[in-house]
Parts: structure tokens; sequence; C-alpha cells
């Protein structure tokens, strides 16, 4: 087939190519918010809340330190094998969740699934870059954008339901036929042609960045806990990090194809716009893991009800991301950022703000606020870094965006819930009760079934939602802070396009 024909046939069968790459962002996308929903139910079932953060970082991780891997592989033999490679290793874990029978082994399924999941989101997103023109980009990656903000509708909605009626391993099982469709379509209508490359795979960078963030994800969740802050393991654990994590810097910088190319980063928007996914990541995971703990936990609400008010950030995030096409050729890429940057601002404020008798549709409201921040920065970014880069560097600069975003959620995750873990140990310590003076901090298992509630003391249940509160409200500064260090970042995007 020669070029003509090629071209010919990707646009006849675009919508095609396009409905599979949306399907398999929703199986990555919906991942997030529909095992959030899950987890009160899944802790409730296997115990273990101290690890309650392990189930999203072990994912997060796996995700995140083969995410550059995957978008150079993809620059090199091509975006299809390389996704159903990814695809194939997600639906491989997300089986075996299903059938795990402590969190533990949750935990360890979870690594597998996550290291799949680190080729979905930025090797979609590549494809649409490789077949739509930049004209028609900033249109067709407010729907990629909006698919994010569906999954989150619908992630806690099927979430609660599926929690509610056949069990908490069917959120895992959802993903098998969804992805297995969506490959199905993408190897009969997608038809690339890729240019022979010899370059070398950049093992040795993937390897250090991988050692470097393990052992800071380790300290950060186990920080205060099992390892005291202010030791001399936290200290050395840290200081191996620093160390890898230069070696990583140095080795990219001398590689000759680097997984990280760190030459894109000198163009301003790209810096900017992979620092605030930074930012945006730690507040993104910071409400959707914690949120339905505490409207379980505190509010006393049900599964659903918890899912909503994570839904109600799904609203949001699609309207926004579709409203976002627009905005960026009217408006341009700095003022749509920046109001995506206030939205984010509003949002945290109001989770800062948030008292337990206010209900659940004052979370619902604050979610929707970052969804639409979420939508509209999400959108300009990607736009943004895909017209400023040649299609050879076109996966690596993408799945550098999605790297920094699903770095900030993978420490985010980590650091929030080490503070999340001590704040309720120290709650408890300090607390005058002699019943609740003993309890360790998978106590706080017991909140997040109504049957285990009503089996508490009421002055042992009060304390214990006491001690959530109060540790999720120092999360929620935490976020909040994040947001403006977002706004701060986004100041300094370049005005002109």
């Amino acid at each position: 087939m020669d070029y003509a024909d090629h071209e010919r046939r990707e646009i006849k069968y675009r919508p095609f190519i396009l409905a599979a790459v949306m399907l398999a962002m929703f199986v990555g996308a919906i991942e997030a918010t529909i095992v959030s929903t899950a987890m009160p139910a899944i802790t409730a079932d296997l115990g273990g809340f101290q690890l309650y953060s392990w189930v999203f970082s072990s994912y997060l991780l796996m995700s995140t330190v083969t995410v550059l891997l995957y978008g150079k592989l993809s620059d090199l033999f091509g975006r299809k094998p390389v996704l159903t490679f990814g695809m194939s290793l997600f639906l491989i874990g997300s089986i075996l969740c299903g059938f795990a029978e402590s969190m533990e082994w949750l935990i360890a399924f979870r690594f597998i699934q996550g290291l799949g999941a680190g080729a979905v989101m930025p090797i979609a997103s590549t494809i649409v870059g490789d077949i739509y023109s930049k004209e028609e980009r900033a249109k067709i990656q407010g729907y990629l954008s909006s698919v994010w903000g569906i999954s989150a509708v619908m992630g806690p909605a099927i979430g609660g339901l599926l929690v509610e009626t056949i069990g908490w391993q069917y959120v895992f099982w959802i993903n098998v036929p969804l992805g297995v469709l969506s490959l199905t379509v993408l190897w009969i209508f997608l038809k690339e042609n890729v240019e022979k490359n010899t370059s070398p795979i950049d093992y040795k960078g993937a390897a250090l960045l991988s050692a470097s963030l393990t052992v800071l994800l380790y300290l950060l969740v186990e920080g205060g806990i099992s390892i005291p802050w202010l030791s001399g393991a936290a200290l050395g654990m840290f200081t191996v990090s620093v160390l890898l994590l230069i070696l990583f810097v140095r080795h990219e910088l001398r590689s000759p194809d680097p997984m990280m190319p760190f030459s894109i980063w000198k163009n301003r928007a790209i810096f900017i716009a992979n620092i605030v996914s930074l930012t945006t990541g730690v507040l993104l995971i910071g409400i959707s893991s914690y949120l339905p703990a505490f409207v379980t936990g505190v509010m006393e609400e049900s599964a659903s009800v918890a899912g909503f008010t994570l839904t109600a950030m799904s609203i949001g995030w699609p309207i926004a991301a579709t409203v976002a096409g627009s905005l960026l050729i009217r408006i341009g890429y700095y003022r749509t950022s920046l109001i995506g940057g206030i939205s984010l601002i509003i949002g945290t404020l109001l989770f800062v703000l948030m008292e337990p008798e206010y209900g659940p549709l004052w979370p619902a409201i604050s979610s929707f606020f970052v969804g639409i921040g979420m939508g509209l920065t999400t959108t300009s970014f990607i736009v943004s870094i895909q017209s400023s880069v040649p299609w050879k560097l076109r996966g690596a600069a993408t799945a550098a965006n999605m790297f920094m975003r699903n770095l900030g959620s993978t420490v985010g995750v980590a650091l929030l819930g080490g503070v999340l873990n001590s704040s309720i140990r120290s709650s408890f310590e300090n607390n005058e009760n002699q019943e609740v003076k003993s309890l360790g901090v998978d106590a706080v298992n017991r909140l997040l079934e109504a049957e285990q509630r009503s089996q508490l003391e009421p002055g042992v249940l009060e304390q214990l939602q006491i001690a959530m509160t109060n540790g999720l409200n120092i999360v929620y500064y935490i976020v909040f802070a994040f947001a403006l260090i977002s706004l701060f970042f986004i100041l300094f995007l370049p005005r002109k396009e």
C-alpha cells in the first residue's frame, strides 16, 4: 500500500480508530474511580486499612515508571503492538485482582495491572495525534479528555452498584470485555507505516527511575508508621532515592536516544505543562482516593452515595474538556489554562472548608469544580505539547506529560496516605479513652461497613470518626496547597500562542 492509499484508508476509518482509542482510554481512566469507590468494601472484606494507600501506590508506581518506556517503544515499533502488549498485561492483572484473598495479594496483582496500564493512556493519545491534523486536534483532544470525565461519572456509579449487588471483584473483571473489544477494533482498522529504527531501548534509564521511585514511595507510605521520619533509616532511604534520580537524569542527558528526551523541556510551554501536570496529579489522587472513605465512614452514607460525590467531578470534567476545544481557538492556551487553575483553587478550598454534617452534596460540588479545572488544563496541555514536536518525538513527549501526572499521583497517594495513617495513629495515642488509646490504624476498617459500625460503642465510634476527619482535613489542606502551586506555575505560561 503506497502512502496516498494509506492516508485515504486512515481518513476513511478514523471514526472507528477514534472509538477504539476512546474505549482503551476509558478502561484505563475508569480504573481510578471505580476502585476508589469499591475500596471501603474491599478493606472491610480483606482488612488492612494501613495498606489502603498501597493498593493505589502499587498500581501508580508501575504505570508511572513504564509510561516513558512505552512511549519510546511506540516511537520505535509503532503504536499498535505496544498498546496491545500493555493492554494484555493490564487485563491479566485485572482478572487476578478479582481473585485476591488478602490485601497483600491484591497489592501484588495491582503491580501487574499497573505494569500494563503505563501503555494505555499515552499511546492512545499519541494515536490520535498521528491521525488528526493540528487544527483538528483541539476538538478531538476535547473528546479524549471527556473520557476521563465520563469514566469518572460512570466509575463511581458502576462501582457502587457492583459492590452493593454482585461483589467488589467485578470492578476489576468489568475491564476484560471492554479491553478486548478495543484491541479488536484497533487491529482491524489501524494500519501503520512505521519507519525502521534501530535505536537501542533505554532499559538502564527505566531501571534507575524505577529504583528511585520505589525507594521514595516506600518511605512516603511507611514514614511515621514503621519508619520514624527523623530516623537514620528515613534519611538513608531519601538519600538513596535522590542519588538514583540524579544518576537517571545524568544518564538521560548523555544517552543518544533517551526515553525521557529532556531537550523538549527547553520549550517553556512544555516545561510548565509538565510541572503543572505533576501538581494536579497530587491533588486529583488525594480527592479520588480518600473521599469515598470519608463519605462512607464519617458521613455514614452508602457506597453509591460515595460514588456520587466523585461522579460530580466527572460531570465537570467532560463539560470542560469539550468546551476547552473551542476556548483554545477563541481565547488561547494561556487563558484556558488559567480558568482551569482558578477552578481547581475553588474546588480544593471547598474541600478544606467541608464538615461531616454538611452532607454529601458539599463534596459533590467541590468535586465538580475540580473536574472543571482538570478538564480545561489537561486538554490545553496535550494539544500544546503535540503541536510542539514532530512525529518521531510525539510518543515520548505525550508520555512525558502523562508520566508527570502519574508521578504526581504516585507520590501524592503515598505522601497523603502516610500523613493520614500517621494522623489517625497519633489521634488514638493521645486519646483519653483507654479502649481507643489501644487501637491501631486498622481499627478504621470498622467504619467502612454499616454492620461493623453498628457494633461499635457510641463513644468509640465517635472517636474513630473524629480521627479520620482530622486526618483527612490535613490531606485536604495539602491538596489545596498543590492547587495554589498549580495556579502559580500556570501564570508563567507563554501568553502568545
